[in-house]
């Protein structure tokens, strides 16, 4: 389980990642670059498939087609609709309470018990990246902003869903992503010539940010992600989730497209703090159990 977590984990740092390839895709819009970069994430599991082939030849139950497909394209078209309707910060915010909905849903999971820590770290997260997305300020809410407000809520509710509801499917191959990934990416297209018009990269710069944004936090990252929430530790995945806003904003500062600030300092000893309040279980070595006399003699 420590080990399927770590690689769910990597995920986490995959997302860091979204921002600076996001910010230095151009001017390609939204859906049009989710088309894309879906795209090459369909590449990506197609390739792990040649290397590695599945093993499993059992048919893939309806529900989870459903739950995958409707998890990775209802997520971003959501996030877009919030970004285009409400100012980033309350979007934001708003939309990354999905660590901690996957903290609290996964007590209603079988075999899963919900622990105070599990909770305390997940909070700990959420303040954390309320310090870097507000950048300490306060939020005011406004009314017009409403439908961006319920898109970024249905965002949260989406992911948590789809991260909590793909652990009832641990039968099912990590390999079938590949087909989620195409269906988005299609699906995105046809959103994209219908709602949008097309501007592709203006340079070879943009192509690669939109090539590692494929490669990484829109494809690589879905597929290590199923796998661990469907074998790891879904409560310690939920609550170190609130590390990607943070390392996002780190390798902003790395590259030159952010200040560091006391709010980053203070959101990194919340987000790390929490993220090992919450592993304290797998970070604590377990003691044997004592061996009686009787049993040793």
């Amino acid at each position: 389980m420590a080990r399927a977590t770590l690689i769910g984990f990597s995920a986490v740092a995959m997302w860091a990642l979204l921002a600076l390839f996001t910010d230095a895709s151009g001017n390609v819009p939204p859906f049009q670059l989710s088309a894309i970069a879906f795209t090459i994430g369909t590449l990506v599991g197609l390739a792990a498939r040649l290397v590695t082939p599945t093993r499993s030849r059992k048919p893939v139950p309806l529900m989870a087609w459903v739950v995958g497909i409707i998890g990775l394209f209802g997520y971003h078209l959501l996030y877009f609709t919030a970004l285009r309707n409400a100012p980033a910060v309350e979007a934001s915010l708003i939309a990354y309470l999905w660590p901690l909905l996957i903290v609290l849903g996964s007590a209603l999971m079988p075999g899963e018990k919900l622990g105070w820590h599990h909770v305390a770290g997940a909070l700990c997260g959420l303040a954390g990246t309320f310090l870097i997305i507000s950048k300490g300020g306060g939020l005011s809410f406004d009314g017009r902003y409403t439908l961006g407000y319920v898109s970024a809520g249905g965002c949260a509710l989406f992911w948590s869903s789809y991260s909590l509801l793909s652990r009832r499917f641990q039968a099912v191959p990590t390999s079938t992503v590949t087909w989620f990934c195409a269906a988005a990416a299609l699906l995105s297209a046809l959103c994209h010539l219908a709602l949008e018009q097309t501007v592709w990269p203006a340079n070879a710069g943009e192509w690669i940010a939109i090539l590692g944004l494929g490669l990484f936090p829109v494809g690589a990252a879905f597929y290590v992600w199923d796998y661990g929430v469907k074998h790891g530790n879904i409560q310690v995945l939920g609550a170190a989730s609130y590390a990607a806003p943070l390392l996002s904003t780190l390798i902003l500062i790395a590259a030159g497209r952010a200040e560091p600030t006391t709010n980053i300092l203070a959101a990194c000893i919340l987000i790390t703090g929490g993220a090992a309040l919450a592993a304290k279980n797998m970070l604590r070595r377990q003691k044997p159990p004592a061996v009686s006399g009787d049993a040793a003699a």
